[in-house]
């Protein structure tokens, strides 16, 4: 079976690709939010700074594994990255990028994330007291954000320890329910790396469907001796761990599915397409951060699939091609200029890819005198507080997708 045929066959899912040489060893493995894309980026023959396409020749069979997300997809890197320490990994290795998860041998074990540097310098710390686990490498990972999700997902303690005999306040995250309580004391030492330590290190270790076993059999037994406090947060864990979304990693609120954002930190992505005749069709895309155009990321697109005039089918090309690019950071919010439509094409894109990013369309109206909103995923709150930001970017996409449409009519 050559390349070709198994490039076409992949799936548009998160997984990890994997690389063999002429001697069937693995020499590269990586992670991809789209797998086909992403794979079918290294042969195409538009060479980028990306070391490995200095060695892709030597590439003569490629695997790969699927995964429900991105997160997963990254631990999973880790995994085969630390158990076969392929070539092309190791020898291309930057110690900045290079991330690992520890769990310390406390008591109450610290789940905390350190640099490769760092990593060498505790090992070789004749003094330190040796970690229980270590997970990684993860390369190129936004360890904050990861360590965000991993939390939420397995109630991680980042709180004191109290003293024997004091009360303590509990900590912010006992308040929402994301802490079992070791800040108050209401959780032994024990039970704590039952519930918490263990579960996780199953999940570190790539093990999802046996955890899922697990949590399942345990909350039927809460169930069955009426702890019903405990089956409940193990039913909530279970539905979080089925459905965790890619944009977790770039968005703090990926539970909460009517997202409030913070208008100070807010990045917009504004999307239009000029069409001023069947051959002359366009779509830009423009940036917006903390409220000010960064235009330094605005980006054109030339329509290439789109035969004859459809707004929606062009709008549904520009956010494919956008998706492909890895590289580019996702925005809070997705701003389309049009109504229903293009919102509901923009909703489908976004699924392709597993990603849950809220959608904002402004509808415009035929003579583009109304300013019609149609929002999805995101609080009707945000909206309101942000009502004349999403116009100026709506606006900005409209002027960029018309001066580039323009620009090219001149050439002609």
């Amino acid at each position: 079976m050559n390349l070709k045929y198994k490039i076409k066959n992949l799936p548009h899912t998160s997984g990890i690709y994997l690389f063999y040489d002429t001697k069937k060893e693995l020499v590269y493995v990586g992670k991809a939010t789209d797998l086909k894309s992403r794979v079918g980026s290294y042969f195409k023959g538009q060479k980028t700074n990306r070391p490995i396409e200095q060695m892709i020749h030597e590439i003569k069979d490629i695997k790969h594994k699927q995964t429900d997300s991105v997160l997963e997809a990254i631990l999973l890197e880790g995994v085969y990255i630390k158990k076969y320490q392929p070539k092309y990994n190791i020898d291309w290795k930057d110690d900045k990028s290079w991330n690992y998860i520890i769990i310390t041998d406390d008591v109450y074990p610290k789940v905390v994330t350190i640099r490769q540097h760092e990593l060498d310098n505790i090992i070789n710390d004749a003094d330190f007291k040796q970690f229980k686990y270590t997970f990684g490498p993860y390369p190129g990972v936004k360890t904050k954000e990861m360590m965000q999700i991993l939390q939420k997902l397995f109630y991680i303690s980042t709180c004191s320890v109290p003293e024997s005999g004091h009360k303590v306040k509990p900590c912010f995250y006992y308040q929402l329910g994301q802490c079992l309580g070791v800040c108050t004391g209401e959780i032994t030492s024990a039970q704590y790396k039952k519930k918490v330590i263990a579960p996780l290190v199953k999940f570190l270790k790539g093990n999802k469907k046996s955890l899922l076993k697990d949590l399942e059999r345990k909350m039927k037994i809460a169930s069955q001796k009426e702890k019903f406090e405990e089956a409940v947060r193990l039913r909530n864990q279970i539905s979080n761990l089925q459905k965790i979304q890619d944009i977790a990693l770039l968005n703090k609120s990926f539970f909460n599915k009517s997202k409030v954002v913070d208008n100070r930190r807010l990045v917009i992505e504004g999307y239009d397409i000029s069409n001023l005749g069947s051959d002359d069709k366009v779509g830009s895309m423009v940036v917006f951060e903390s409220g000010m155009p960064s235009k330094g990321k605005y980006r054109k697109f030339n329509i290439k699939t789109v035969v004859g005039q459809s707004d929606v089918d062009c709008m549904a090309e520009v956010l494919r091609r956008r998706l492909k690019h890895e590289e580019w950071s996702l925005p809070d919010v997705f701003l389309i200029d049009g109504g229903k439509p293009q919102v509901g094409v923009a909703l489908k894109i976004l699924k392709e890819y597993n990603l849950d990013v809220p959608v904002v369309g402004i509808a415009k109206g035929p003579k583009r005198n109304k300013n019609e909103f149609i929002i999805k995923g995101l609080a009707q709150k945000s909206v309101q507080e942000n009502k004349n930001l999403f116009i100026q970017v709506r606006d900005e996409a409209h002027r960029f997708a018309i001066k580039f449409n323009r620009s090219k009519r001149k050439i002609k």
